[in-house]
C-alpha cells in the first residue's frame, strides 16, 4: 500500500530569532517565530506524514498549548512522528519540499538540510528533496516578513 501526504507551515520572521530550516541554523538576520523552534521546513513534512497516514495534523499531536514543545527542536518532533509510522508498518518512500523564503538564499545549506532529515528519519538521503524558492518580493514572503514550506510525502507499507 502507498500513501501520499501533503504538508504545509507558515511562520513570522523575526530579528532576535535563529533561522532554523532543516534542522540546521542558518545564517540570517531574521529568524522565524513559533511555539518551537518554528521551523517551517519540518512542519510541513510533519504534517504531510501525518496526512498521508490519516493521523491528523502536528496540532494534534504536539499543541502550541503544551508547555513541554516550547522552544523544542522540530527535528525531536519529527522523530516522534517517525516512530509512529513506523510502528504502524509504514516506511517513507520519498519527501518532496519547498522552502518559500525571499532571504537568505539556500543553496549552500540544503544539502546540510537533507543529510540531517536523513538522519532524522533514519533513510537515504536520495530519498529527500528540498528545493528553494523567493516569492518575487511579493506579499509577506517576498516582504521578509515570513517563510512557507510545502512538502508532499510518500508512505509505503
Amino acid at each position: 500500500m502507498i500513501r501520499i501526504g501533503h504538508g504545509y507551515d507558515i511562520h513570522r520572521l523575526e530579528t532576535g530569532r535563529d533561522l532554523i530550516l532543516g534542522g540546521v541554523v542558518v545564517p540570517a538576520t531574521k529568524g522565524l517565530v513559533g511555539h518551537s523552534d518554528a521551523d517551517v521546513l519540518v512542519h510541513a513534512i510533519i504534517d504531510a506524514i501525518l496526512g498521508a497516514g490519516s493521523y491528523g495534523d502536528i496540532g494534534k499531536f504536539f499543541p502550541n498549548t503544551n508547555a513541554a514543545y516550547k522552544d523544542i527542536s522540530s527535528t525531536l518532533l519529527l522523530q516522534k512522528v517517525n516512530r509512529l509510522i513506523s510502528d504502524d508498518g509504514y516506511s517513507i518512500g520519498n519527501i518532496d519540499s519547498t522552502v518559500i523564503i525571499e532571504k537568505p538564499k539556500l543553496r549552500d545549506y540544503i544539502d546540510l538540510m537533507r543529510d540531517n532529515l536523513a538522519k532524522c528519519l533514519k533513510i537515504d538521503i536520495d530519498r529527500i528533496s528540498i528545493k528553494a524558492k523567493t516569492n518575487e518580493q511579493l506579499g509577506a514572503v517576498g516582504n521578509e516578513e515570513a517563510a512557507i514550506a510545502h512538502a508532499v510525502v510518500l508512505l509505503v507499507k
